[in-house]
């Protein structure tokens, strides 16, 4: 019984090996391929022979590949032929992160501030909220607005989307309605994108300057 035992785990464990990202090596089953790289010098210098982007047996790059201790890495595998890089993989997969993580870092984060409303919002209060909106629109946030209809309130759907369209009104030179305002459930909706700020060019502040003199 522990035998059996003892290898049900070892079964396990090798089930458990993470499968590679990206067919490398033996796991390239196809008779050619076409490499690429921005270090085909390199290798070239390290076999001593000229090596260049192009279509090349698969075979040969495998043997490469072991002489000069890379890896061929799969990076187009529905290309005609597939497309593959000779790199270290460790490497490979680092560099690959590394840029992921920069695009994602730079990536623009839309955050949307909510406002409330009830359907009876005094002037005071509504005032109050149209100043918070502004700011959040000039930091370049969406605001969405909503009315939330309590209880027998919803039967005054018209009210709410007036007070919806006076919030509109109130911001359409720092935002834009990305639609009217409409209900779900027990809520009226409207988001309002902020506008993009056209800044004076330094030429064109310049140029008035002359014209000025």
């Amino acid at each position: 019984m522990a035998k059996r035992r003892g290898g049900g785990r070892n079964r396990y464990t090798r089930r458990e090996e993470p499968t590679p990202q990206f067919r490398i090596n033996d796991m390239i089953r196809v008779p050619e391929v076409r490499l690429v790289g921005d270090n085909l010098e390199q290798i070239s210098e390290e076999l001593g022979t000229k090596v260049e982007s192009g279509v090349y047996d698969i075979r040969q790059l495998k043997g490469w590949g072991r002489d000069l201790g890379l890896d061929l890495v799969e990076i187009s595998p529905n290309a005609s032929p597939p497309v593959v890089r000779m790199t270290d993989y460790k490497k490979f997969l680092y560099e690959k992160k590394r840029k992921e993580k920069e695009i994602r870092s730079k990536a623009v984060k839309t955050v949307i501030k909510e406002v409330r409303f009830g359907p009876n919002t005094d002037d005071h209060d509504f005032d109050f909220k149209v100043r918070h909106a502004r700011g959040f629109l000039e930091d370049g946030a969406k605001v969405k607005a909503y009315v939330h209809f309590r209880g027998r309130s919803i039967v005054f759907k018209d009210r709410g989307e007036l007070l919806l369209l006076r919030f509109m009104k109130e911001l359409e030179d720092l935002g834009a309605a990305e639609a009217m305002p409409k209900m779900e459930g027990r809520r009226m909706n409207v988001i309002i994108s902020p506008k993009k700020v056209q800044k004076k060019s330094k030429s064109k502040s310049s140029s008035e300057e002359e014209d000025k003199e």
